[in-house]
């Protein structure tokens, strides 16, 4: 495999290989198999405009390696832009080339083209190797807020 990664905004026509790649993604965590789940979710971001996605290819013939979701978000406080760094995932036979790396560069490139106040996210406490990538790229683990959730059933 070449080490010419390239990073690029992901369009409708990647939407199928995306999606056998965001499967994997949520299968790794913990999720049940759902391909056809994964297409229609990615498919609804792409049709509202919803995300920004990022995707690495070592060559455009070949698979998608990993990929990068951004969601905007807003700060009332700042009045500023803001991006929720919600997914990163690179396929497991391809881990530790740089893939990681390069999707992050990509999306912090991103984040200042759109003039935001910064990338926020969060990470399972048991993955280090992520909580390692993200402290070594200047990401700084909030200690001066609680974030609480409220999770809603279906009706």
């Amino acid at each position: 495999m070449s080490n010419n990664y390239r990073v690029y905004q992901a369009t409708i026509e990647d939407l199928n290989e995306l999606a056998e790649l965001f499967n994997k993604y949520r299968v790794f965590y913990g999720q049940a198999p759902d391909l056809e789940g994964a297409r229609n979710f990615l498919f609804d971001r792409f049709e509202h405009q919803e995300s920004i996605i990022l995707c690495a290819k070592a060559d455009p013939a070949e698979q998608l390696l990993g990929f990068i979701q951004l969601y905007p978000l807003f700060s009332s406080i700042s009045m500023r832009r803001l991006l929720l760094l919600n997914d990163l995932y690179v396929d497991e036979f391809c881990r530790k080339q740089g893939i990681g790396q390069l999707l992050l560069d990509a999306a912090k490139d991103y984040a200042e083209k759109v003039r935001a106040k910064g990338l926020q996210l969060s990470t399972a406490l048991t993955n280090s190797t992520a909580q390692s990538l993200y402290e070594k790229n200047g990401y700084v683990r909030d200690n001066e807020f609680y974030h609480y959730f409220l999770g809603l059933q279906p009706v």
